[in-house]
């Protein structure tokens, strides 16, 4: 963990203000690079959060051919809220910058944790690249 210049790595990114302060904006193995920008899923998380019918939500980087990744959000509702993947848009419209809007949005009841409750992004990541490429094969298969 500490190198031979004596630098601890964390893992963690942060970024530091104009006053010197650092702020921790995610993790370095949770970044996602779309179209050559750094986009820090944990922002986007914040920003989704206060969304009233939100009760949690994942964002994570996907592959895409065109942009290198996308951003994808996997959402748990409140009880009895509703919400569809078009309000989740508008909302963000306006808000955050385009880039950060999320491509692909999906509502889930739970999210995969570890025996000791932490969510497994790494799991949501797999599951979606197997979504996205399932749903390649039968756009090419239609054809």
């Amino acid at each position: 963990v500490i190198d031979r210049a004596g630098w601890m790595h964390t893992g963690d990114l942060a970024v530091m203000d104009e006053d010197g302060y650092c702020n921790i904006v995610g993790r370095i193995k949770d970044l996602v690079i779309r179209g050559g920008e750094n986009l820090f899923p944990r922002e986007i998380e914040d920003f989704l959060y206060k969304h009233p019918a939100i009760l949690d939500v994942q964002v994570v980087g996907v592959p895409d051919d065109i942009y290198g990744e996308e951003l994808c959000a996997w959402i748990m509702l409140k009880d009895g809220a509703t919400l569809s993947e078009d309000e989740v848009r508008e909302y963000c419209a306006g808000q955050i910058s385009r880039q950060k809007i999320p491509r692909y949005i999906r509502f889930a009841t739970e999210f995969p944790m570890t025996a000791s409750g932490k969510i497994q992004k790494f799991k949501i990541r797999e599951m979606m690249i197997e979504e996205l490429e399932a749903a390649k094969v039968a756009k090419l298969s239609s054809v």
